[in-house]
Parts: C-alpha cells; structure tokens; sequence
C-alpha cells in the first residue's frame, strides 16, 4: 500500500525538478543564440549529469528497497547484474585507446578525458551491438517457441 504523503512528495519534486529544468532550457537558449557562449551549455550539461546521477540513485535505492521487502533473494540478482554492468565497463575501459584527438584546435584535451571519452564511446558501441542480437535473438527465438506450439 503506497503512502499518500510519499506519493505528494515524489509528485511536487518531480515538478519542481521539471520546472528547473525548463527554466535553464530557456535561460541556455537565450544566452546561447550563436554567440559561442559556453557557459550555458556547461551548464546544462552539468544539469544534465545531475539529473542522471539523481535518476540512478533514486532507481537503485527503490529497486534495492522494494527487492529486500519483497523478495530478499532478488538482491542476489541485482548483484549479478551490477557485476555484469561493472565488467562491461571495465572491458570498456580496457579497449579505450586514448588517442590523441586529431584536428583540434581549441583546448588540447587531457589523456585522462581521451582515456574517459574512448571508454563511454566503446561501452556505447558494445551496449548498442547487444542491444542489436537481443531484438535479433529475440524474434528468432519467438519464432520458434511458436512454430513449435
């Protein structure tokens, strides 16, 4: 059973979160407008990252919550999962080259953001080819179960 002052709650923080957002959007763009003005778009991508490390926290801290009331074996599976997650990045990382970036010519990024952007890159690319079997396997296997029932 939910409680009604948690929903409220969620309800008024989503909404003043949207509110922020929309009212940075606005403030970016009329700042931005072409003038190579990067102070707005700094700040809306660090909005942007807040907003992702708030989103992932608060799904972990619900999943987790919601798992050990319901079902305390579950967490071993988040556990697993979370593991999986975390060699992908690892083999990510691995495979990221750290290049140099040709062609630039305003700030030189450092080897550690090239290592950083190489990984993100090669963990897009792995994450997108799985996504890409998964509706391949998924179709495949359908078929199938169905030409067998």
């Amino acid at each position: 059973m939910e409680n009604p002052l948690y929903v409220k709650i969620a309800k008024w923080i989503s909404w003043a979160l949207l509110l922020i957002s929309v009212g940075l959007s606005v403030w970016a763009f009329t700042q931005y407008g072409g003038s190579g003005k990067e102070g707005a778009v700094e700040t809306m991508l660090y909005w942007a990252y807040a907003m992702l490390i708030l989103a992932l926290i608060a799904v972990l801290c619900i999943g987790l919550y919601t798992s050990a009331t319901t079902d305390p074996k579950s967490l071993v599976r988040i556990g697993i999962g979370l593991a999986a997650a975390a060699v992908l990045c690892l083999i990510a990382y691995l495979l990221a080259s750290g290049a140099p970036a040709l062609g630039a010519t305003s700030k030189i990024p450092t080897a550690a953001e090239l290592k950083l952007t190489d990984t993100v890159l090669n963990l897009t690319y792995i994450l997108g080819a799985a996504a890409i079997v998964a509706v391949i396997a998924g179709e495949v296997i359908a078929g199938i179960l169905k030409n067998k029932a």
